[in-house]
């Protein structure tokens, strides 16, 4: 069985237990974190994203994949030290999160460009995942990247193409942000096929926002995963009509080709000046949510507890597995 590296080691795929397959540990501008938040660098917000953690480890929830990569606020250091904290894996991520552009460093150093040569992310994001990240020694476990609605712009092209480079050089997953109501999951298949992805090994992030059956079975049947992974994110679909959604694509054959998440933050956001502040504008958006509310209503629509736990545990464990 394969290994999956975790913030504290190396895992068996088939020791991951109960995945909550798209998660933040923490979110921010690093910059801005640096200059006006030190706050967040304290032993108590790394206590308190561990407490939350081990909240779910005792509903049964093993591990986590935090993909907070470049664009997100990534650091390593304080992701090891939660780590080191809870009972659940973390599975920690490289790999760049942009709508347009690439980041400042990679602008104008890559092929073709003034300072020309091969492709940078590609030898940063394989460092990450064969070495480790930020000198840590804690290697990654998942690739990442992103097109939102405006779809394939040059600086998201050339990441997503790194980014398949990468999983080609090592067979590690991949999951990238989508705008479903845009269908961009299509070009990502395409673009990570091109460049000799196994889609298989892909997970098309943020595929609950829509009810949109068609398009959600078109990307299964090309063996993609699909993120139904924003549980609480009530503004973007209610969790109802998420839940109709996934037990629908269940009735239709494609429980193997989904796995649940909420794409919350844990431990730390600055997209709110304090916690609590992101706790009463998103109040469903916390770790407990699918457990305590979806759970019970995809029963009641005619889930059945094998395939909830299929959407869970198999499911990842073949995408990490191989």
């Amino acid at each position: 069985m394969a290994l999956v590296q975790t913030a504290r080691g190396p895992v068996a795929a088939d020791q991951l237990g109960k995945v909550l397959i798209h998660e933040h540990v923490f979110l921010m501008n690093m910059e801005y974190t640096l200059n006006y938040r030190p706050d967040f660098f304290t032993a108590e917000t790394l206590d308190a994203a561990a407490a939350r953690l081990n909240a779910i480890k005792a509903l049964g929830y093993d591990t986590i994949v935090d993909l907070t990569v470049l664009g997100l606020g990534r650091h390593v250091p304080s992701l090891i030290a939660v780590a080191e904290r809870t009972g659940v894996n973390m599975i920690l991520s490289t790999g760049v999160y942009t709508f347009d552009a690439v980041p400042g460093p990679f602008e104008f150093h890559g092929p073709g460009l003034m300072v020309d040569g091969p492709e940078p992310m590609v030898d940063l994001f394989v460092r990450d995942i064969t070495v480790g990240m930020a000198g840590t020694g804690v290697k990654a476990g998942m690739l990442k990247c992103a097109i939102e609605a405006a779809g394939l712009r040059p600086g998201v092209e050339r990441t997503m193409r790194a980014v398949a480079q990468a999983h080609v050089a090592t067979g590690t997953p991949i999951t990238v942000h989508t705008a479903p109501r845009e269908h961009t999951g299509l070009e990502v298949q395409r673009v990570l096929a091109e460049e000799g992805a196994d889609l298989s090994r892909v997970v098309i992030g943020h595929c609950g926002d829509t009810g949109d059956l068609d398009y959600l079975m078109r990307l299964a049947d090309r063996g993609s995963l699909l993120g139904m992974d924003r549980f609480g994110i009530d503004f973007t679909l209610t969790t109802q009509a998420r839940v109709d959604t996934i037990a629908e694509m269940v009735r239709r054959g494609y429980g193997d080709r989904m796995a649940l998440s909420h794409d919350c933050c844990i431990g730390w956001s600055d997209y709110f000046p304090r916690f609590e502040d992101y706790q009463r504008a998103m109040p469903n958006h916390h770790l407990h949510h699918i457990h305590d509310d979806v759970l019970p209503m995809l029963r009641e629509a005619g889930v059945s507890d094998a395939q909830i736990g299929a959407m869970f545990v198999d499911n990842p464990r073949r995408l990490f597995g191989g």
